[in-house]
């Protein structure tokens, strides 16, 4: 943050126009449109194959809350992942407030990376889910047609990558396999290489 500036409030991301999502880290004010195409068919795909096995335990575990771009409160940051979930067991309770965010970590974050936020998710949001203590960090780049995997250790990230149309037992939902091929938009071309 510049010298001399204030630190950004929430009152900032209330101000932004319609169809952004504003996120408050290290007292600055991140604003980035709406996801492009490719990233909601992932998120779509992902909540619904994770929320239905692992949230309601149909035709798998449950035991999770799963959900689609929660607003998280860290202290003074504001983060909003494009999929979050908690453990039942950890936060029975976690839906019963009224509140339109949630000040518990999630034990696992999946961040759907486009060209606007990559560096932004890598960088900063990576380094606050660590502080946070969340456990388990995915993230998704429909272009590249890739998943990272992250798992948290005591001095950072240990990370498995997967691509294409593997089948993979992907933490911390790793009794189910998932299949990449089916989080890539149908149609899509992945991106070219370097």
């Amino acid at each position: 943050m510049g010298k001399g500036k204030r630190p950004a409030t929430y009152e900032d991301i209330e101000a932004l126009p319609p169809g952004w999502v504003g996120e408050i880290i290290d007292d600055e004010l991140w604003a980035l449109p709406r996801p492009p195409t490719w990233n909601l068919w992932v998120m779509s795909v992902l909540g619904a194959r994770l929320g239905r096995t692992f949230g309601v335990g149909q035709g798998g575990p449950g035991g999770w809350w799963i959900l689609i771009e929660p607003e998280l409160h860290f202290g003074r940051q504001v983060l909003v992942p494009d999929l979050a979930g908690w453990r039942q067991e950890r936060a029975p309770a976690l839906l019963e407030r009224e509140v339109p965010f949630f000040d518990l970590a999630p034990d696992w974050v999946c961040e759907v990376l486009s060209p606007s936020t990559e560096a932004l998710d890598r960088e900063h949001k990576l380094r606050l889910y660590h502080q946070q203590g969340v456990s388990h960090a995915w993230l998704v780049d429909p272009r590249a047609r890739t998943l990272e995997v992250y798992r948290r250790g005591t001095r950072g990230w240990r990370f498995a990558r997967y691509g294409g149309e593997d089948v993979v037992r992907a933490e911390p939902f790793d009794v189910e396999p998932l299949e990449l091929g089916r989080l890539w938009a149908p149609g899509s071309m992945p991106a070219p290489g370097p």
